[in-house]
């Protein structure tokens, strides 16, 4: 039902053009996947060598990548959940901020132990999210409206929390001390290679992919985003599901928030920023359509390593940061254009 091959299958008219058509859906559906075995290629071939040795493979570079990709990963993983309802939040770059700022002044400032605060932290972030869902869906404003007035209210309380100061995290059992057991969101395990933010992402996306193709939540998620008039006379809750997708990416940026005071050890008001357009375009990239009803956890989270891996070869050559900015914007144009024109010779668009 949400699948590019299957859609193709059920339209497309015996003979050679379904044929092609449906190779070129296919190869759509798996872009992501097919890109980020491009951009490892092209980071072999061009990375700089060290001792006749590949930088770009080095275990140093590759828990690099998973490293700085974790937080956005994150995020992307509850965005897939809103793109897919055909809906958008761009609040949840600075709910990170905010949520990273609760974090450090919860535990520093008021003294409390690290499993009040985590469920606090997380409670505000779906709060927040259900809020801007139920204001979109009861008031019929669009996401884009309401989510950018969320951006700034989030954005304006980690200010006024943080004085617009960089809240410190330190270590102990006294006062004003976080918990120690915190500072292992900073850490590697297994000999010091795998970052503990990549394992928190990747418990993430195995959740939201087991509730996106396994659940009935799930497929109301799919049934909403292709057609919601048919899903409200299905008996689709619609109102609740749209709610719903919102609370998910409140709590998801929540955790990121959670996982960025953990690794630098702060919380601060002005982090986050842009962290929005990253997940939208990990979610665009793994090939779920901006026009809602189709979508893929597993291509998102390629989605999501594939600008990790093409930012890290791109630094590893000394490549200015903006010419990062226009290579991952190219991609994303690419990726939109290639839906589009599914859309339009499976007979969905104009």
């Amino acid at each position: 039902m949400n699948d590019a091959a299957t859609l193709v299958k059920s339209t497309a008219v015996p003979g050679a053009p379904a044929r092609r058509l449906d190779f070129f859906a296919i190869a759509v559906r798996f872009q992501s996947v097919i890109g980020l075995i491009f951009v490892v290629i092209g980071g072999i071939i061009f990375s700089p060598r060290r001792h006749g040795s590949i930088l770009f493979l080095a275990p140093d570079n590759i828990a690099n990548i998973v490293r700085a990709i974790s937080e956005t990963g994150i995020i992307a993983v509850g965005m897939t959940f809103v793109i897919i309802t055909a809906g958008i939040d761009l609040s949840v770059g600075a709910l990170l901020s905010l949520c990273s700022v609760l974090t450090a002044t919860i535990m520093t400032t008021w003294g409390w132990g690290l499993v009040p605060t985590l469920l606090f932290v997380m409670t505000c972030g779906a709060l927040f999210g259900c809020t801007q869902g139920a204001i979109s869906t009861r008031f019929r404003l669009e996401a884009f409206i309401v989510t950018l007035a969320g951006l700034q209210v989030a954005r304006g309380l980690a200010l006024v929390i943080s004085n617009n100061q960089y809240i410190n995290i330190s270590y102990g059992n006294g006062p004003g001390l976080a918990p120690p057991i915190f500072s292992v969101l900073g850490d590697r395990l297994f000999n010091n290679t795998v970052p503990v933010a990549t394992l928190v992402f990747l418990v993430v996306a195995i959740v939201a992919t087991f509730v996106l193709n396994f659940t009935r939540f799930g497929r109301y998620v799919f049934a909403v985003g292709g057609n919601e008039r048919a899903a409200r006379l299905s008996g689709v809750p619609v109102t609740l599901v749209k709610i719903s997708v919102y609370a998910i990416t409140g709590l998801v940026s929540a955790i990121a928030g959670i996982v960025h005071a953990g690794q630098f050890n702060f919380g601060s008001a002005n982090d986050g920023t842009g962290y929005e357009l990253t997940a939208i375009a990990a979610v665009v990239i793994g090939g779920t359509s901006l026009f809602g009803g189709a979508g893929s956890m597993i291509g998102t989270i390629a989605g999501a390593i594939m600008l990790g891996a093409l930012a890290n070869i791109l630094q590893l050559n000394n490549i200015n940061a903006a010419l990062q900015l226009l290579a991952t914007g190219a991609i994303i144009v690419v990726a939109a254009v290639l839906q589009s024109l599914v859309r339009r010779r499976e007979g969905l668009g104009r």
